[in-house]
């Protein structure tokens, strides 16, 4: 919609996770690099948390991406799971027999495909996502799958990825050995002012932007502070930011903008953006009044100019009455 406006090719701020418009705050590039390393490094847990919108799920991907065919990778994205969908899961990602309710049939067969993958040189890499939603008796029974036989030598490597809560979930009594398994912990922290401004600029040049001060400092600064550094709350910012500023016909997004769509954030409704009516009135407003302005304006002299000419008498009259208006107006402007 306002891509044209501000020279644009596509969305510059799209809520999509894409792994080919990836900014990597050197947070992220550290994050990325302990997950490649556990994966390397034959590491048997590995717990990664951050707060929502901080990029952790767009990590997960950019690793899949990396992994070669010698990784046998199941991403679980969504773990609200009961006990046999997660075997069933894990069944079919790993290409094993479906699962039919016979847990111990599984782990039979979970243990030979291991070996198999022990003797191929092979890794088994299963990563949770949005893990801190994980019920403690499944979080259990992942800790009891890495019990098989053939862990002790690193084929299977566990991946817990969340929210912070998740290190609230973990400290349940009943986790402590699961605790005591995670050999590598890192926490994804939001960006800074810094690394906001660095974002916005990497985002709008990946959309085609030809200009850099598109967005002024002091609405850069006031973007971060709102959005708190977080990812995906500078996304909803800045889009809106430029949805509200192409209705405004405003050519660089200033702080008063920002601020506004900070407001309908923060209290939905309080503000409401038409772009395309807006657009429409903005770009057709000027050139489609005047016709009708000019077409009333002579219609308007037409009448008069007939009525003088039918009723002489009365043009003294409606002359003297302007006259006494224009007066009295002038006399309660000096008051």
């Amino acid at each position: 919609m306002y891509e044209t406006f501000y020279g644009l090719t596509s969305k510059a701020f799209d809520l999509i996770p894409d792994p080919d418009k990836v900014y990597m705050s050197e947070a992220h590039e550290e994050a990325l690099a302990v997950l490649r390393y556990g994966v390397i490094d034959r590491k048997g847990f590995l717990l990664l948390t951050g707060g929502v919108g901080t990029g952790k799920t767009t990590l997960l991907q950019l690793l899949s991406r990396s992994l070669d065919s010698k990784v046998h990778l199941c991403l679980i994205a969504n773990p609200t799971l009961s006990l046999h969908d997660f075997y069933y899961f894990l069944a079919a990602k790993y290409g094993l027999r479906e699962y039919e309710g016979n847990k111990a049939r599984f782990l039979l067969e979970f243990a030979e495909f291991l070996r198999g993958c022990r003797q191929q040189g092979e890794r088994v890499l299963l990563v949770i996502d949005e893990a801190h939603v994980l019920p403690v008796d499944l979080l259990e029974e992942v800790r009891l799958l890495s019990n098989q036989e053939y862990q002790d030598f690193g084929v299977m490597s566990v991946f817990l990825v969340g929210q912070p809560e998740l290190n609230d979930r973990l400290a349940d009594p009943r986790l402590l050995p699961l605790r005591q398994r995670i050999g590598i912990r890192f926490h994804l922290p939001p960006f800074s002012e810094e690394d906001t401004r660095r974002y916005i600029l990497f985002r709008l040049a990946k959309a085609g932007a030809q200009r850099g001060d598109l967005f002024e400092a002091e609405a850069v600064r006031l973007i971060h502070a709102e959005g708190q550094g977080v990812p995906r709350l500078i996304n909803v910012l800045c889009d809106q930011a430029l949805l509200a500023g192409y209705s405004e016909g405003k050519t660089t997004i200033d702080a008063g903008v920002v601020a506004e769509c900070a407001r309908e954030m923060r209290n939905p409704g309080a503000r409401m953006v038409h772009p395309p009516e807006a657009a429409v009135a903005r770009e057709q407003g000027p050139t489609a009044k005047w016709p009708w302005l000019g077409l009333l304006f002579l219609l308007f002299v037409g009448g008069a100019g007939f009525f003088c000419w039918r009723y002489p008498g009365a043009w003294h009259w409606w002359w003297h009455r302007l006259m006494e208006l224009g007066r009295r107006c002038s006399a309660r402007w000096a008051e």
